[in-house]
């Protein structure tokens, strides 16, 4: 079978629906040139479901208008089987099928071949293109561009955090938010600085409160990071002193394992400080 054959015949017209009947059976029998085509009219009769006489008139007709030739025979049961070849130049210079282009529509009230320009009479102009153009069809966000806009977002947040009156230089201070976040700084630490300094100036004077785009400048978010720092530190150390505290008592099966609780083994565990046996020989579920 040829697609491009099959697409040829179908795009012209024959002059009758047997006509473009039979040769869309044969062009399906074709190669890409039009040639290879070997089966009998009782086939086509068969397949077709037209009358043997219509086929045989139609397919002599073709060969007579120089859509179809004979390209030489093949021997079967009854003797032999024509093998035919359409002349694709031919079937390309008959009339097109499709529908035209121009000319179509009422005169009176044109069909326009795109949207609306909007009202003539306030002079307010439509869209170019209609809702499901191609060229209105925005292409879903790639994981780039969504991983920009969260953080655009967040750096937002940022700057939306700094005292209202004391606003200023957005474009820089977003930058400078970026280059602080681009060194390692967690979006997250910054946010928490910009609240801190915003609740611990809340009662100065107008007077006392940086501008922000100088706050940024001079990194005077750094002195609430390092507390940060030092406060997820000392947490970190009393947290493993509480959880020694506990392994020692999981060891000694103590009776104060008791009061240890489901999400602290969880803890125990994830940290990998005991093994299941020893929770089991505590009397503590893994």
């Amino acid at each position: 079978m040829s697609w491009r054959v099959a697409t040829e015949c179908a795009d012209r017209r024959f002059g009758s629906a047997a006509r473009k009947q039979i040769i869309m059976f044969l062009a399906d029998k074709a190669s890409d040139d039009g040639s290879g085509i070997w089966c009998s009219k009782g086939t086509i009769q068969r397949h077709t479901e037209l009358g043997e006489s219509t086929v045989k008139r139609t397919i002599s007709d073709f060969l007579r208008e120089g859509i179809l030739i004979e390209t030489g025979r093949r021997p079967c049961k009854n003797g032999f089987t024509v093998i035919y070849r359409i002349v694709l130049a031919r079937v390309m210079a008959l009339e097109s099928s499709a529908e035209p282009d121009e000319g179509t529509g009422s005169t009176v009230d044109p069909v326009q071949p795109e949207p609306g320009t909007g009202s003539t009479m306030d002079g307010v102009r439509g869209p170019r293109w209609t809702p499901n153009h191609p060229k209105t069809i925005h292409k879903p966000p790639t994981r780039k561009r969504a991983e920009a806009a969260a953080e655009d977002e967040r750096f937002e947040k940022i700057w939306a955090a700094y005292p209202k009156d004391r606003q200023r230089g957005k474009a820089a201070c977003l930058t400078q938010i970026a280059e602080a976040v681009k060194e390692g700084v967690d979006p997250d630490d910054l946010l928490r600085a910009v609240q801190a300094y915003a609740t611990e100036s809340e009662g100065f004077t107008r007077s006392k409160v940086c501008f922000a785009d100088n706050w940024f400048q001079s990194r005077r978010w750094q002195p609430f990071l390092e507390k940060f720092e030092a406060e997820r530190e000392t947490a970190e150390a009393v947290q493993a002193d509480h959880l020694a505290r506990l392994v020692g008592w999981i060891r000694d099966r103590s009776p104060m394992c008791k009061h240890i609780t489901a999400p602290q083994v969880a803890a125990l565990v994830a940290a990998e400080l005991v093994s299941d046996s020893q929770l089991t020989a505590a009397g503590l579920a893994a």
